[in-house]
């Protein structure tokens, strides 16, 4: 998590930083294959060279980016959790616990979408 520390002390308020620094952790911990950076200004994971979910934060929420293809892809499931999405991000408000689950599928997705993929971006 040292990748981390730098992005996570520039979050003020201090339940965010922890949200963001438990998500973070998690993700490393799950799929312990994933190179954890930080790139555009927000901590994210790579498989092989090419980006897999990326993390942000907001005033009402934590912004979760897995590229397009994930979104549209879980699509129901984001509805069903009362989850807001844009083409590019899905936002889970700091108000709701965190969605693992479809944290899980988002990442599995793309590590599996993407196994042969070899540049950075879809």
């Amino acid at each position: 998590m040292n990748e981390f520390e730098e992005y996570l002390a520039k979050i003020d308020n201090p339940d965010h930083r922890e949200r963001v620094e438990e998500v973070l952790k998690w993700v490393t911990e799950t799929y312990p294959q994933l190179v954890p950076r930080v790139a555009w200004n927000q901590p994210m994971f790579t498989d092989h060279g090419t980006f897999i979910i990326a993390f942000s934060t907001a005033k009402k929420h934590m912004a979760v980016a897995p590229e397009k293809a994930a979104i549209d892809r879980f699509e129901q499931d984001l509805e069903a959790g009362g989850h807001s999405s844009t083409k590019q991000l899905i936002r889970m408000s700091w108000d709701r616990p965190v969605d693992y689950a479809l944290l899980g599928k988002l990442i599995e997705f793309n590590i599996e979408d993407k196994a042969d993929y070899e540049k950075f971006w879809r």
